[in-house]
């Protein structure tokens, strides 16, 4: 559905190409997440495949079609086979939700049935319904990515690209985001997301293709963030010097006594022999008869038990709950539209 061969992107004023080399396909059907420190190609490589810029060397092809040879006057059509959603909305503010939506609709020259159809249809599908008279001023900055996504989607997509959607939510509306992109996919709609949103990711377990000053340098299938030396550190670095030698210190201790054994008291061996003449005489014959090693006293003594660590299941936490990604399935998958 998408592939990139040998693509080398080069804008005029800089040393360093913004693509160089990057190989990779992209399945119907698939979600995958581009990653990587500001500067790394990610948006690049959204705007090869919406057809805003071409490569300077190598081939992009996007639904069976070649960009680099599909004529200027053929990409508006081309365009109606992808969504895009970017991090600012890019919403008309003099226009209401209905015709924020229609207008993706109107340009292509859709007939007014069919605006007045697919419009609710979008607006249901990301949980905007009743609201089509709202301005965007109106609604909170969740509400205006959805009405973003919901003009994505309204032509029917193939592809959704998105570019940051989360970049300018709180927490808790960035899951909901990501939970509504999860579904769109589940029901056909293949998606790329560019994002910085290491959690997203990690939690997700989607195929992730992580570049680096232009180069692609992994592709997982089931994938995290990976590199996360550009993310601010909000937990604080292990203690070092002193605490650490101590730390060290009680961990080989407590090895230390779980691996040995007390030494047996004189009181404890009295209490054993007195224990083995009190025995029937059948059993001390047997105990005669057995060989030596069997003859020799068990040690007995208290012992250290061992810190055992409790295992964590990623659902319990509720971030995969939220997210639609638990064991648990609700029977009805959502698609793009019917």
């Amino acid at each position: 559905m998408i592939r990139f061969e040998n693509v080398t992107k080069r804008y005029r004023g800089t040393k360093r190409p913004a693509l160089a080399g990057v190989d990779f396909e992209v399945e119907r059907g698939e979600f995958v997440f581009l990653v990587g420190a500001s500067g790394s190609g990610k948006s690049t490589c959204l705007r090869l495949i919406l057809r805003e810029d071409v490569p300077t060397t190598g081939r992009v092809a996007v639904l069976g079609r070649d960009l680099r040879t599909l004529a200027n006057r053929k990409v508006p059509y081309f365009r109606r086979h992808i969504g895009s959603v970017f991090q600012d909305f890019r919403l008309l503010s003099s226009k209401t939700v209905f015709q924020n939506v229609a207008f993706t609709l109107q340009v292509t020259g859709a007939s007014r049935g069919f605006i007045h159809q697919a419009v609710p249809e979008a607006l249901a599908l990301v949980g905007l319904d009743g609201k089509e008279k709202r301005m965007p001023h109106e609604l909170s900055g969740g509400e205006q990515q959805r009405v973003a996504i919901a003009r994505a989607l309204v032509n029917r997509p193939q592809v959704l690209l998105a570019d940051e959607p989360t970049g300018n939510l709180d927490p808790g509306t960035s899951v909901d985001i990501m939970q509504l992109l999860a579904r769109i996919n589940a029901g056909g709609t293949t998606v790329v997301m560019a994002t910085h949103e290491a959690g997203f990711v990690d939690q997700m377990q989607r195929r992730v293709i992580e570049l680096r000053d232009g180069e692609m340098v992994r592709d997982d299938v089931h994938g995290g963030y990976g590199d996360r030396s550009s993310i601010p550190q909000l937990v604080p670095e292990a203690a070092r010097g002193a605490a650490a030698v101590a730390a060290l210190t009680a961990v080989q201790e407590v090895h230390r006594q779980t691996e040995s054994l007390e030494p047996l008291t004189a009181e404890m061996l009295a209490s054993m022999k007195a224990a083995r003449a009190s025995q029937p005489d059948s059993q001390a014959t047997s105990q005669q008869e057995a060989p030596a090693t069997e003859q020799r006293p068990t040690a007995v003594g208290p012992r250290t038990h061992p810190i055992v660590l409790p295992e964590v299941d990623v659902a319990e936490l509720g971030v995969a709950d939220r997210l639609g990604l638990s064991d648990t399935r609700n029977d009805e998958e959502v698609g793009p539209t019917s």
